[in-house]
């Protein structure tokens, strides 16, 4: 008898990387569906709308049978439990991310017990990458090539093209 595991990969996806890719695909082959779940944070100023981010999310994802898209809001074993998700599925690339992972995941289980964190590390190529640093590079000029799907190296540009260099001249203003 097979156990059916739903796991959820919650995260802004700000935009999506290939270290998520990574990640979503070995979680794929593991669990019996993969929820990429893409949170609805208020408290920060995304680069892409949440229905951006979807719709890169599915286009990119399309050929993996068990992996679906949805958004949420509030509170993560809340929304886990609506999915009857038993897994919360994070990406740890440093020993930096695996000290405020291991808090939320302690957190996680005092408010849901049912619910186990997984830790994944990204391939050894992606270890450093992040949708923050992706950002940043993009806007200064660098090649984001091989770091994130050729759809989203597209939107970057698009979205660089229609905002003018707004987000460039936001990101220099928080430096200074």
């Amino acid at each position: 008898m097979s156990v059916q595991v739903t796991a959820i990969y919650p995260g802004s996806f700000d935009p999506i990387t290939n270290g998520h890719l990574d990640i979503i695909d070995r979680a794929r082959n593991i669990f019996s569906r993969v929820i990429v779940a893409v949170l609805l944070n208020l408290g920060k100023e995304p680069l892409f709308t949440t229905k951006e981010r979807i719709r890169m999310l599915k286009q990119v994802t399309s050929h993996w049978k068990n992996v679906q898209i949805d958004t949420f809001e509030g509170l993560l074993v809340d929304y886990a439990m609506q999915k009857k998700a038993t897994v919360i599925l994070r990406g740890i690339r440093a020993m930096t991310d695996f000290d405020y992972e291991f808090q939320m995941a302690l957190m996680n289980r005092r408010m849901q017990p049912s619910i186990e964190t997984v830790f994944m590390v990204p391939a050894e190529t992606y270890s450093y990458l992040s949708s923050s640093l992706v950002k940043e590079v993009f806007s200064l000029g660098g090649t984001v090539n091989g770091l994130v799907p050729a759809l989203v190296e597209k939107e970057l540009k698009r979205k660089m093209r229609s905002s003018g260099s707004s987000y460039r001249r936001d990101r220099q203003r928080k430096q200074l």
